[in-house]
């Protein structure tokens, strides 16, 4: 919004600024937040940082290191509409005690690997289009104790909601899945849907479309235009405010979580990207497959060649893992084909040009830490790219047939990503070389990731399932 912290200033004293809101972020994903009163604040806020305390925000430094700075990115502010003071929203650096910016800091790690572009010859920048999905439901309950454990979320639409006498019964529902772009009255979240695109225009984002997805009841999509690395990120993190507090004023909540309802599809965040210079994408090339360069051949191949360590990343919840499955739009087969939506990695049939030529990573999903699982997904592209990687000779494809009608033994044929949470650790711990390089992600973080990623396997895995008492109770 601002080019630097004058403007920003300016804007402060010009507008009636009432409070400075600042947000960082932790190493899972989460926005923390301080709130300044502008009636007394100083520039050094801007040049200098904020005192703040990172021994709350998980994965970083404990109670006995935990002092640090945050400085505001004045490129990042927004007009808060969820609070009743007028309040400017600015997402944060967080620097070491003597200003030095801080190893773990996502948005240092972002930052890092777009340079590391530069830094390994390429003369590019990195664009990337996040399509953020997202389940809408009037209600949920969840708790986990000793005695007992249960999730229950709700919504009038349901279709298991026919014959409940709690709503009014006026038809038009959505079943469990085939239901993207359903029109009104069966999507009837059309205007609140309108209203987060216009909160996050707002903000500064620019949003491509929305639509009600493929599954059940609540499933939405809302897609941008590409972005720069950094600023993706920060879209992200946006959108998914936006979201959840937009729908919590209209008396609804949201979830990301990939799989919230059984047996139907679930929440991805497919993420379109590219190598771009001189407003032309350098993964085109008119005689190619699907007229990709070698360079987008040798970048996706790198994409296939750490997706078991990515995934520690990209997919970093139990949850993430429920998400795959025949039929629900979310495959874990690692082969690349035109058009080809039963593939970990698409190459979309509509944007076949100089301009925006893209490869799609179809695996990841919105509980990511955006800026981690984009650093880290260029990491690996770059790899394939310096290595001059051949997906073809890899096995990898491209293979143009659905992969969800082969037979066993021809699947067999096709390597997949790894279906838990476990296992991704086990590959991250093994293949985190090719994060490391230049500096990008700092030696530290595998093991801080790994760690805070035992303890939520250790938390669900301890538990008795409610699957379970079905299967074995009077056993």
């Amino acid at each position: 919004m601002f080019n630097n912290h004058e403007e920003l200033m300016k804007f402060v004293r010009d507008a009636d600024i009432e409070m400075l809101d600042l947000k960082v972020i932790d190493l899972p994903g989460r926005w923390h937040h301080m709130t300044y009163s502008t009636r007394h604040i100083s520039e050094k806020v801007f040049t200098d940082g904020t005192g703040i305390s990172l021994s709350p925000y998980q994965g970083y430094r404990q109670i006995t290191q935990g002092d640090m700075k945050v400085v505001p990115d004045p490129s990042t502010a927004f007009i808060d509409p969820f609070y009743e003071a007028k309040t400017l929203s600015v997402i944060c650096d967080i620097l070491l005690p003597d200003g030095q910016p801080y190893e773990r800091d996502p948005r240092r790690i972002a930052r890092a690997a777009e340079k590391y572009i530069l830094d390994s010859g390429i003369n590019a920048r990195s664009l990337w289009l996040p399509e953020l999905e997202f389940h809408v439901f009037d209600e949920v309950r969840y708790g986990s104790f000793i005695n007992k454990s249960f999730y229950s979320v709700d919504c009038e639409w349901g279709f298991w909601n026919a014959d409940n006498d709690k709503w009014p019964q006026l038809g038009s529902k959505l079943g469990a899945s085939g239901c993207g772009q359903a029109d009104a009255p069966r999507d009837r979240l059309f205007n609140l849907r309108t209203e987060m695109v216009r909160r996050i225009e707002n903000a500064g984002y620019r949003v491509k479309y929305h639509h009600h997805e493929l599954g059940g009841p609540g499933q939405m999509e809302i897609e941008p235009y590409f972005e720069p690395l950094l600023r993706a990120a920060d879209s992200v993190m946006v959108m998914k405010y936006m979201v959840a507090n937009t729908a919590r004023q209209a008396g609804k909540t949201v979830t990301f979580m990939p799989k919230p309802l059984f047996d139907t599809p679930g929440n991805g965040m497919h993420f379109h990207q590219y190598l771009e210079k001189d407003g032309k994408s350098l993964f085109y090339s008119d005689d190619g497959y699907a007229k990709l360069s070698g360079m987008a051949l040798s970048y996706l191949g790198g994409l296939f060649r750490h997706t078991p360590a990515l995934m520690a990343l990209t997919n970093p919840s139990t949850n993430s893992y429920r998400r795959f499955g025949v039929g629900m739009a979310a495959p874990m087969s690692l082969f690349f084909g035109e058009s080809n939506r039963s593939s970990a990695i698409r190459i979309p049939s509509y944007s076949k040009n100089e301009t925006d030529q893209r490869v799609e990573y179809r695996l990841p999903d919105g509980l990511c830490n955006p800026y981690l699982a984009i650093a880290a997904q260029l990491m690996a592209g770059l790899d394939g790219v310096l290595d001059k990687m051949d997906p073809t000779a890899e096995g990898y494809g491209p293979f143009d047939f659905n992969n969800y009608t082969l037979s066993d033994e021809e699947k067999a044929k096709i390597r997949t990503a790894p279906s838990s949470l476990e296992e991704t650790l086990e590959a991250l711990e093994k293949d985190s070389a090719f994060l490391t390089r230049g500096g990008v992600f700092p030696e530290e973080i595998v093991s801080a990731w790994t760690t805070l990623k035992r303890d939520e396997l250790r938390i669900v895995k301890s538990r008795p399932h409610p699957a379970e008492f079905d299967l074995y109770y009077d056993l």
